[in-house]
């Protein structure tokens, strides 16, 4: 016996996603249901050999569905989600608008899964954002054997990040460098994109950090541990997919970077490859899709007592958002619902 599944936001970058892994992974489905909004009513997508024509969010009834995986943003999430969940569908949420309720769990699979059972509280489960999912998949095992006290981290995040308004500006933007008078001027961007970086991803605070840096400091303290400091700078890059971080760790006793390698190797999610060569080290365009989170360069910190860097690279339609979202469900079927 399978689950009757929901995607929202189905004709979406992610939403699109979320119904590839869901065939990718065998979820055990017995029913599924793609919505859209009503511009994009009537839009066919697919879920494994199968072409699912999209229905109207807004007409549509939740009850009898088991779990619903939301792709949309926080305005049109916060109008659906509380009648999907009201009428017992649970939801699995990818915007930000429930991260920060601690009434509702934020869950990364391989990092809190007892996390779960706190799903009843309003039955809606939150997915993180996308840099910090990958980044807290490194950090927990780590800080299993060897407490972590502080995070210092700079990444390096594809346009994908941004929907396909970045994908298409990245593309023409670099179309139009070749092509005198074609030129495209930043829309989605506040700076060009091509052949460029912009250390600017989401609102400034009055802190001077920007939102996505602000989340990534609440998120990880949220799922990992409140007590570890974090300091984040989020750079936009001209990469399509997959996002990339260079972490600084300091840990509260000495961790060896040999021992670190080996306890990676091990961990859930995490696939090590750190060979000090040239070409020894996984690149973003290198993850695209894959489900794991890719870890290179362990090596210790040797400015400060006991530190260690890394390089930590993911596809951040997977596991930063779509591929997260699906092992919830799957944690959820597994521990709560169990019917698959």
């Amino acid at each position: 016996m399978g689950y009757k599944v929901v995607v929202v936001g189905a004709t979406g970058n992610v939403g699109r996603e979320m119904l590839n892994i869901l065939a990718e992974r065998e979820f055990p489905v017995d029913e599924i249901a793609a919505l859209a909004s009503r511009k994009s009513l009537g839009t066919e997508v697919s879920f494994g050999d199968k072409t699912l024509t999209t229905k109207d969010l807004d007409t549509f009834d939740f009850a009898g569905w088991d779990m619903a995986l939301f792709a949309v943003g926080s305005d049109a999430t916060k109008t659906y989600a509380p009648k999907a969940a009201a009428a017992g569908c649970v939801v699995i949420d990818n915007s930000s608008l429930y991260r920060y309720d601690p009434e509702i769990p934020l869950i990364v699979p391989e990092v809190n899964p007892d996390a779960i059972e706190m799903y009843s509280n309003k039955n809606i489960i939150a997915n993180p954002n996308c840099s910090t999912a990958q980044m807290v998949v490194a950090l927990k095992p780590l800080h299993d054997r060897a407490k972590i006290k502080r995070v210092v981290v700079s990444t390096y995040q594809s346009v994908s990040g941004a929907g396909k308004e970045g994908i298409d500006e990245l593309w023409d933007q670099t179309k139009g460098m070749y092509v005198p008078g074609q030129e495209v001027a930043p829309s989605k961007f506040t700076k060009q994109i091509a052949f460029n970086v912009i250390p600017h991803i989401d609102v400034f605070m009055d802190s001077g950090d920007t939102k996505e840096e602000w989340k990534m400091i609440a998120e990880t303290k949220k799922i990992v541990d409140s007590s570890i400091k974090v300091t984040a700078t989020c750079v936009r890059v001209p990469v399509f997919v997959g996002h990339s971080e260079s972490i600084n760790i300091e840990f509260e006793e000495f961790l060896d970077e040999d021992e670190a390698r080996e306890i990676l190797r091990t961990a859930p999610g995490i696939l090590v490859v750190d060979k000090r060569e040239n070409g020894g080290y996984v690149t973003p365009v290198e993850c695209v899709g894959d489900f794991a989170t890719f870890i290179s360069r362990i090596r210790q910190d040797v400015t400060i007592e006991n530190g260690l860097n890394l390089w930590c690279v993911s596809d951040n339609l997977r596991k930063g958002a779509a591929l997260n979202a699906v092992q919830i469900a799957e944690l959820l079927g597994r521990r709560v619902l169990k019917k698959g």
